[in-house]
C-alpha cells in the first residue's frame, strides 16, 4: 500500500474533503444503526421503538435465520464494507496495479447493491404500517441510515470518476 501514489494524495484538497465525506458517511452509518428507526403504537397503549440492531437482536432470538441474514448482509455488513473499501481505494491503493483494479471492481459490484439496504428497511417500515391495530411512526435513525447510504453512493460516483484515468498517466487503449 502506497500512500505517496494514492488518489488522496495526488489531490489534496479533494482528499480532505472526500475523507471527511466518507467519515461522515461511517458516522451516519453507526448512528443510524443504533438510532431508533421506527416505533410501533398498539391500540394506542403499547409502544415499541425499533433499532435496525435491535430487529437484528429480536430475529436472532426467534431463530428467523433467513431475514436475520438478508436484514444483517444488506443493511449492516455491505454498507460497512463499502465505505471501508472507499477509503481504502482513495487513501492507500496505488492509482494502477492489478490490486487496485480488483479494489475498484468489488467497489462497482458492491455498487450494483447499494440501494438494496435502504430497500429492506424500507419493506419494514411499510410492512408494520400496513397493520390495521397498530401505527408506525418513522425515527431518526431511518434517515440518518439513508442519508449515509445516499453519501456513500455519490462519494462512490465520484472515486469512480477519478478512477477511471489516473493523473499523469495517459489513457490505457485495449
Amino acid at each position: 500500500m502506497s500512500l505517496t501514489n494514492s488518489y488522496a494524495f495526488r489531490r489534496p484538497l479533494q482528499g480532505v474533503v472526500i475523507n471527511l465525506a466518507l467519515l461522515g458517511a461511517l458516522g451516519l452509518l453507526m448512528f443510524g444503526l443504533q438510532a431508533p428507526i421506527l416505533t410501533l403504537e398498539k391500540f394506542y397503549i403499547f409502544s415499541n421503538t425499533v433499532s435496525l440492531l435491535s430487529a437484528l437482536q429480536q430475529l436472532a432470538r426467534e431463530a428467523e435465520w433467513g431475514l436475520f441474514a438478508l436484514v444483517g448482509l444488506f443493511s449492516v455488513v455491505f454498507p460497512i464494507v463499502k465505505v471501508l473499501l472507499l477509503l481504502l481505494v482513495w487513501n492507500f491503493d496505488p492509482s494502477h496495479g492489478e490490486r487496485h483494479r480488483r479494489h475498484l471492481h468489488w467497489l462497482s459490484v458492491y455498487g450494483k447493491w447499494s440501494m438494496l439496504d435502504v430497500f429492506v428497511v424500507a419493506l419494514l417500515v411499510v410492512s408494520v404500517k400496513l397493520g390495521s391495530l397498530a401505527q408506525a411512526k418513522v425515527e431518526i435513525g431511518i434517515y440518518a441510515f439513508a442519508a449515509s447510504v445516499v453519501l456513500t453512493m455519490l462519494l462512490s460516483a465520484w472515486i469512480a470518476r477519478y478512477a477511471v484515468e489516473p493523473a499523469g498517466e495517459p489513457p490505457t487503449t485495449s
